[in-house]
């Protein structure tokens, strides 16, 4: 069995952007349809193909509902891979601008008040993560293909980076 298009699957266009709200209706109509309470008393077949149905609706779903999987399953429709370990270039001043941010996160546990200094920089990531996720929409609408790669793996930054501070800010609480 083939898995189908996620997009299709969910009855969306093929789109970065989509309707959040019909993506979660569609989601729990397609589980109510594959619920394995209605296939409590069928052959072990069909509550086997069940089970690999809303497997797969549930993998679709935390696929298409994450912009960040969202574009990368896009890539991966293109044919774009992204995990390519020898495929470590990347633009000299985002890799400052990390190196920066990275500093930054580094230097708040010193602050005098580290949780306003990691509440701050928590809010600057989100607004710099808004705008790239801005910049992915447009490349892919304009159907950029290698641009909405690089911004993916940019974003893959930003999102390791906001895991960091999350992290550092459990420990400070």
């Amino acid at each position: 069995m083939t898995n189908p298009n996620y997009f299709e699957l969910f009855g969306l266009p093929t789109s970065f952007t989509i309707d959040n709200d019909a993506l979660a209706t569609r989601y729990r109509d397609l589980q109510k349809m594959v619920h394995p309470d209605k296939f409590a008393d069928a052959p072990e077949r069909e509550r086997r193909l069940a089970m690999e149905k809303a497997t797969l609706i549930n993998s679709a779903f935390q696929t298409l509902k994450q912009p960040i999987h969202r574009a990368q399953y896009l890539l991966e429709l293109q044919g774009i891979a992204l995990n390519n370990e020898n495929d470590t270039f990347m633009d000299g001043q985002f890799l400052m601008a990390q190196m920066e941010l990275r500093e930054t996160l580094a230097e708040i546990k010193t602050q005098a008040d580290p949780l306003t200094a990691l509440s701050k920089f928590l809010a600057t990531l989100q607004q710099q993560t808004q705008q790239l996720l801005d910049k992915l929409n447009q490349h892919c609408t304009k159907a950029d293909w290698h641009a909405a790669r690089n911004s993916v793996r940019q974003l893959q930054f930003f999102n390791r980076l906001q895991e960091e501070a999350i992290q550092l800010e459990e420990t400070l609480l």
